[in-house]
């Protein structure tokens, strides 16, 4: 309860901030289930990400970030405290997945950023098909969600970020039936048409009218 209560304050100061000096917009905020679990699939353009991928929405993400975040310990009790999970990125994490399918199952959405790394130009990457393996274990949706400005932003190799507009765009999501019926690396392929969909259209809005 503690836990919720805090998330909710830092949700709401960090939505003042992001609509205040980012111009911070979302679009199609409706498409997320209000309960029961689902995986969100998201590109990761800078270390914002998990911020700007979950302000918009009231119910907690619990992302699924590299275990080299977690070695500071102040840093790690704070994202922690955010819901946040370690996995370790250099083979298959075995801990990390049986957790992502543990909150899953308990109603959660967890976050994941299936590209691997963040991006170096700004497109999305190939997916790994990992995640949609988490899906069909756990038996929920997948929705495709992408970030758009946070490149720009704060790219590979900026000690600090800039202040840039920022987007996110929330796609349709995949049902629980439709994710355990399909080949994994299909999925991820469709998910990767669509979340290049997305950024198109995302980045439509930000063209002089």
């Amino acid at each position: 309860m503690l836990q919720r209560v805090w998330y909710a304050v830092l949700q709401v100061i960090a939505q003042g901030l992001y609509v205040a000096l980012v111009a911070g917009r979302a679009y199609h905020r409706g498409r997320v289930p209000a309960r029961g679990g689902l995986l969100v699939v998201s590109n990761h353009q800078s270390y914002l990400d998990p911020i700007v991928a979950a302000l918009p929405i009231c119910r907690p993400f619990n992302p699924m970030a590299r275990d080299t975040l977690f070695r500071a310990p102040l840093f790690s009790w704070l994202i922690r405290s955010l819901y946040a999970f370690p996995v370790k990125r250099a083979r298959a994490d075995l801990g990390a997945i049986r957790e992502a399918i543990r909150r899953l199952r308990r109603g959660r959405i967890v976050l994941v950023f299936p590209e691997g790394t963040r991006t170096r130009d700004g497109s999305i990457a190939r997916l790994h098909a990992g995640m949609i393996v988490i899906a069909q274990r756990a038996g929920v949706p997948v929705l495709p969600m992408v970030i758009d400005g946070a490149y720009e932003s704060w790219p590979r190799g900026r000690l600090l970020p800039t202040l840039r507009s920022l987007r996110v765009i929330y796609g349709e999501p995949i049902s629980a039936e439709r994710v355990k019926a399909s080949a994994p690396n299909a999925l991820a392929e469709r998910l990767h048409t669509e979340m290049c969909r997305l950024q198109a259209e995302v980045r439509r809005t930000r063209e002089p009218r």
